[in-house]
């Protein structure tokens, strides 16, 4: 929390805390004092009484807790110091708070979130930050929007605030058509020369937008070997090399290195996490599975993440344990509020495997994913496109399979395809079926082609063009993010920065 937040407190509150301040003892006054700076005589005097009676007095509503309850995945915790604090009129706190209703994914807390991105923004370079970013991912933003992160983000940025220039670039490549005078390759090309941290990853994102990232894993693993103490989200990209590459000996250094740093406390239980899943990835190369486990193991009592992570892991590579295991893991992850635990029993249940499949039962668990993970809505939309709980529900379907599909969920593209070509449950819809049999080549499947191609020769040449105009509106709702692209967003959004 930066001082100047600090003077934007009415000054009721100002002199409450300066009368509170002798209600802690003046022995724990030089410990605390360190955690606030101050700009005048004044400020100092009121800072430091006010750290003292948030910090120490019982009942009141501490940020460093919040801070340290954050990092350790206590949501509920930080959660309800940030709310009191921001209630107070605290606009780091309010971020904090907006932080937390981010990473939810629940689409009323993302609503709120950005209302109170917005009440602090005007006073918050950290605010802007959070709003540029916010808005960069926000699905269907409108062109104002677009211009409006640009604006947020510049400004974010010459105050200081880091973690801007990624999203910038993200927005000149997902909304080229909202900056039609923006190159973003030369953009980023200037912001390396001028020496600006995170170009390099920018770069890195370049890579993996336009489909060249293995292309270029030189440059890749220089970038990242230059940022790696000042970007642990660079352990990620590198153990992503050296997988591509097949370079084990490499990746046992890297691993090595980014246990000495989370010991050091400079590398986050999430980056170690998020490596973790790149070892696991079957895609990249030959997996190393045990590494994985025996990365995840240590960390998930202190951040729950893990506990998914590795029943993924045993649902991936069953003979790493059994169903018993695997579901001690999920438990762990439900108890601590994990929306990707609800996912996986779902999708336990929906495909039959380790345990008896029970489209009801998916239902249920894929219901509480439901607005934090994308692909619940995915596996929704399938249960009712299948008729899997008796019947056909072709109306639930489409709800859930769009909401899936314009979220990045490739595979529910073809299956709208399917549901409009099809026509169980309801009447078939050749121009729909076109529109989405296209968006779903995207997957680079066989079946995806064939189906496209199929439905583009059945179509009349005068519903084509009405349908690659409706294409075409989809397209641009969607911006031009690939899946890969996301992903490195999502990564980039947990890049273990403190939230205040």
């Amino acid at each position: 929390m930066t001082i100047t937040s600090l003077f934007r407190t009415p000054r009721s509150l100002w002199e409450l805390a300066c009368q509170r301040s002798d209600q802690c003892g003046p022995a724990e006054i030089p410990s605390r004092l360190n955690r606030w700076q101050a700009s005048s005589h004044k400020g100092t005097v009121c800072a430091l009484a006010l750290a003292v009676s948030l910090a120490g007095c019982a009942g009141l509503p501490d940020q460093r807790l919040a801070n340290e309850a954050l990092k350790r995945g206590d949501t509920a915790t930080a959660a309800q110091n940030y709310q009191q604090l921001a209630d107070l009129g605290y606009s780091e706190a309010q971020v904090g708070l907006a932080d937390i209703q981010v990473d939810s994914r629940d689409p009323e807390q993302m609503k709120q979130a950005e209302a109170t991105y917005r009440a602090a923004a005007s006073v918050s370079p950290r605010a802007q930050a959070r709003l540029g970013r916010l808005l960069v991912a926000k699905p269907g933003s409108t062109e104002a929007e677009h211009q409006e992160a640009e604006s947020l983000l510049k400004k974010a940025a010459a105050n200081g605030e880091g973690n801007t220039l990624i999203p910038l670039a993200m927005l000149y490549l997902q909304y080229p058509h909202s900056f039609p005078n923006i190159n973003a390759q030369q953009q980023i090309d200037q912001w390396r020369k001028s020496g600006f941290p995170e170009a390099g990853l920018a770069q890195v994102l370049l890579y993996r937008t336009q489909g060249t990232y293995d292309q270029h894993l030189d440059d890749v693993e220089k970038i990242c070997k230059a940022a790696l103490n000042s970007t642990d989200i660079c352990y990620v990209e590198l153990a992503t090399v050296y997988q591509k590459r097949a370079q084990p000996e490499q990746q046992a250094e890297l691993i090595k290195q980014m246990q000495a740093g989370y010991s050091r406390g400079t590398v986050t239980a999430q980056r170690i996490d998020s490596v973790a899943r790149v070892l696991a990835d079957s895609t990249l190369g030959k997996p190393d599975e045990k590494t994985a486990q025996s990365l995840l193991e240590p960390i998930a009592p202190g951040y729950p993440a893990s506990w998914v992570t590795l029943a993924q892991l045993l649902y991936d590579y069953p003979e790493l344990g059994d169903v018993d295991q695997m579901m001690k893991y999920l438990d762990n992850g439900r108890a601590a509020d994990q929306p990707r635990a609800e996912l996986l029993l779902g999708k336990l249940y929906y495909e039959g495997k380790m345990v008896p499949a029970d489209a009801k039962v998916a239902e249920e668990h894929f219901q509480k994913a439901v607005g934090r993970e994308v692909a619940a809505d995915y596996y929704l939309g399938q249960i009712y496109r299948r008729g899997y709980l008796g019947k056909v529900y072709p109306q639930k379907a489409l709800d859930h399979l769009l909401t899936a599909a314009r979220n990045g969920q490739n595979s529910a593209d073809f299956a709208i395809a399917q549901l409009f070509s099809q026509g169980k449950g309801t009447q078939p819809d050749p121009v729909n079926a076109y529109v989405f049999s296209q968006l779903a080549k995207a997957q680079n499947t066989p079946q995806a082609d064939e189906l496209a191609t199929t439905l583009a020769a059945q179509l009349p040449p005068e519903r084509l063009a009405e349908a690659q105009r409706l294409l075409q509106q989809e397209q641009a709702s969607r911006g031009a993010l690939n899946q890969n692209t996301l992903q490195l967003h999502a990564l980039q959004e947990e890049d273990g920065e403190e939230k205040l």
